[in-house]
């Protein structure tokens, strides 16, 4: 499996359309990019990029890779997002019916307790004594 980062910094490489520009946008050196682009295309056994002092084409096989890149970095994404949504604050409106008598002796009080500890969270609550 390959270091993301190096798929990271291919596709911010393309995106920006040079070592210098991505280097710029990410904060890093042009050579560090250069290098793990370069080891990149070592483990690859395949040119990425045509580079010489005055131009930057990304090659066929690279614009291929490239589109590969971006669908994985895309999905890695996603799948932290899925992972961080199971960690977030509940939210949303919640109805709920109850009888009087059990609000009184046990259910108010967590009720209450939990709309402190959750204030994004709605509740419409019904005390009735009535079928439902």
């Amino acid at each position: 499996m390959r270091d993301l980062n190096d798929l990271y910094y291919f596709v911010q490489v393309v995106e920006y359309g040079g070592f210098a520009p991505a280097g710029r946008a990410l904060g890093l050196p042009k050579s560090k990019l250069s290098r793990r682009l370069a080891r990149l295309e070592t483990q690859l056994g395949a040119r990425l990029i045509q580079r010489s002092t005055r131009s930057f084409v990304v090659t066929e096989l690279g614009q291929t890779y490239y589109t590969h890149c971006k669908a994985m970095l895309v999905e890695a994404d996603a799948a932290e997002e899925a992972i961080a949504r199971t960690h977030a604050e509940p939210c949303g409106a919640v109805r709920m019916t109850c009888p009087v008598a059990l609000l009184d002796a046990q259910v108010g009080g967590m009720v209450a307790a939990f709309l402190v500890r959750y204030p994004q969270v709605q509740l419409q609550l019904d005390a009735t004594n009535r079928r439902v």
